[in-house]
């Protein structure tokens, strides 16, 4: 039985198929648009998935979508009219789109593809969250709890998953949302919502918790349990074009800051203040579920299941035995929560879990590229590049990470998720100095402060993070928690350098992999397992070997404000418009200063969208 799984319509449409509770494929529509966070139907990724399932139209028996449309727009209409007659320039762009499109979902979804006659299915926005989370999972029985911004009323949820049962015990409804919350900061700071949010969790640590008794005083009123309410009086998420208002602007003494401006103390110290107050509605939340439901394990989805530093706080208090994350926890994900929803829920199969290892694969779910289709785009565009052999592969670029090159790593299937999880990376050696600056300035086209993450031998994440509480086997795979790095490998700061503010901590030497440590002394931890990415554990391996360090950096394979890289193509095209040393397509490798000739060839100097 196959069964396909869709979101789309507000950001990161994705696809996913599901073969008799397998999960095929899964992949963001963006990848193939080249349109980050593209929110339109994902005919790409559908094509993709059907091809990598080796099937037709023909084959899906049940088609499912991620949340129940009808249900969304009784939502925005209620809310509409009782803010009426504010937010009329609001209802009259938004009206049209639903009218045009978004109420039409069965229709669209038939004529999308082709003329599809079968059922479709539609799971609450949560459940499809909570099912990517728990049927995922390597857990028989946990609880979950999921996080966004807002489904179609429930902006958070919690419940219990049971062998193939899925029950939500407890939401909090709109307009109340901790992602809503932290995505006006998100605005406010100058920052792209629904893109930004990262950014600001990154920037938090180079700040102080000065507003949060502001924020709690007058944004949020949090109780012992982490339900929360929040003041509306300071919001316009609800019928404006903007998430935040005037009043807001005078509680916190000015407005917005405009985007590419200077980031000032006073924008860090917001993020630092906002991603405290998320942390305790997150650590309570968390505190009273396994006090209620009594369940050991804990899974999590929803777009603030990416906020890593507050997961890493659930790990740090042994909240819970074992925590697994969903890494396409944002709303893509909600593609491959909604097929595995109709499998086990909706048709009622089985399931069996073993404790220890999961449903995601390493979430290498999207397209590989063979031998013969990376010779293939070489030879066509007639690029200067070597095969290497097995045998000399990884000791050969282990030499070159350890000589401060940068490298362009495409290997295997692209990752589902926000995430490059060494199939679509770029990476280096983290006991550079420099590197951290070289790759955000000249590689990456971002923001300064940005840290960037570590890649890690399982086995020997315990050497270098201290990070307890989880099988050292399966303890960060997806690179959804953080961790202080090892004390014996950190560098004290002088009594000079412990008197400075803001971004002016940004260039102190904070350890012995100081490209990878952030500003706290902490780290966002990928664990690599052979079982799951064996050409990627193999290349850490052998740069452990002429190194001593079981560590690479880590960070996705695309400049700012363009997706991950997909295809061959798309690779090259990124590995020629930044300073990148060297590209690794599959077994072949290209050095820069060898591809002079076709650089003349192509328009590689467009400009960049900015976030």
């Amino acid at each position: 039985m196959n069964i396909l799984g869709i979101s789309c319509f507000y950001h990161d449409s994705a696809a996913a198929l599901i073969k008799d509770g397998k999960i095929i494929a899964a992949a963001q529509e963006e990848r193939f648009t080249r349109k980050k966070h593209d929110s339109g139907f994902p005919s790409n990724a559908v094509n993709y998935c059907l091809q990598e399932g080796n099937i037709t139209l023909e084959d899906i028996d049940y088609v499912s979508f991620y949340d129940k449309p009808f249900l969304k727009f009784e939502r925005i209409l209620e809310t509409y009219l009782a803010f009426a007659p504010v937010g009329f320039d609001s209802f009259i762009k938004a009206i049209p789109l639903w009218l045009k499109e978004k109420l039409w979902i069965p229709d669209l979804i038939k004529k999308q593809l082709n003329g599809y006659e079968g059922k479709i299915i539609y799971p609450e926005h949560h459940e499809s969250h909570a099912a990517s989370a728990f049927y995922a999972s390597p857990f028989q029985e946990a609880a979950f709890l999921t996080l966004d911004g807002v489904g179609e009323w429930a902006t958070s949820s919690w419940g219990v998953g049971r062998g193939n049962e899925l029950d939500i015990h407890y939401e909090i409804r709109f307009p109340h949302s901790i992602g809503l919350l932290y995505s006006a900061f998100t605005y406010y700071t100058g920052f792209k919502v629904n893109s930004g949010e990262y950014k600001v969790m990154g920037l938090a640590p180079y700040g102080e918790e000065t507003f949060v008794k502001t924020i709690k005083d007058n944004l949020i009123d949090i109780k012992d349990d982490g339900s929360f309410k929040l003041n509306m009086e300071y919001f316009n998420y609800c019928a404006g074009l903007t998430m935040t208002n005037e009043k807001f602007d005078k509680l916190f003494g000015a407005p917005p800051r405009k985007s590419e401006t200077t980031i000032s103390q006073r924008e860090m110290d917001l993020a630092r203040s906002v991603q405290s107050v998320t942390e305790e509605v997150m650590l309570k939340t968390a505190r009273h579920i396994r006090k209620t439901t009594g369940m050991k394990n804990l899974v999590m989805a929803g777009g603030v299941a990416l906020n890593c530093v507050g997961n890493g706080k659930i790990l740090e208090e042994k909240i819970f035995d074992k925590i697994w994350i969903q890494p396409a926890a944002g709303d893509a994900g909600g593609a491959l929560g909604c097929a595995l929803y109709t499998w086990h829920r909706y048709l009622g199969n089985s399931r069996k879990a073993d404790g220890l290892n999961d449903f995601q694969y390493g979430s290498y779910l999207g397209p590989d590229f063979g031998d013969q289709e990376i010779e293939d785009f070489l030879s066509k565009n007639n690029l200067k590049h070597r095969k290497l052999t097995k045998e000399e592969k990884y000791d050969t670029l282990a030499e070159i990470l350890a000589t401060e090159n940068v490298i362009g790593w495409f290997s295997g299937r692209m990752e589902f998720g926000p995430r490059a999880l060494g199939g679509r990376s770029i990476i280096g050696d983290p006991r550079s100095p420099k590197m951290q600056e070289i790759m955000n300035l000249k590689i990456k086209f971002r923001e300064s402060f940005r840290p960037f993450a570590p890649s890690v031998m399982g086995e020997k994440v315990d050497e270098f993070f201290e990070i307890e509480n989880l099988d050292p086997y399966h303890t960060s795979p997806y690179m959804l928690l953080v961790a202080p790095v090892k004390k014996e490998l950190q560098t004290p700061m002088t009594e000079e350098q412990e008197k400075l503010f803001g971004i002016e901590k940004l260039n102190i030497l904070r350890s012995t992999m100081p490209a990878i440590t952030h500003v706290d002394y902490s780290a966002r931890i990928q664990t690599v397992h052979e079982n799951t990415n064996p050409e990627y554990y193999r290349l850490i391996k052998a740069f452990d070997k002429k190194t001593g360090c079981a560590v690479i950096i880590n960070t996705s394979f695309n400049v700012r404000g363009e997706p991950i890289v997909c295809n061959p193509e798309d690779a090259y095209r990124c590995f020629m418009r930044t300073n990148m040393d060297y590209l690794v397509l599959g077994d072949y490798l290209l050095t820069k200063t060898e591809q002079s000739e076709y650089v003349e060839n192509i328009d590689w100097r467009e400009e960049f969208e900015l976030d």
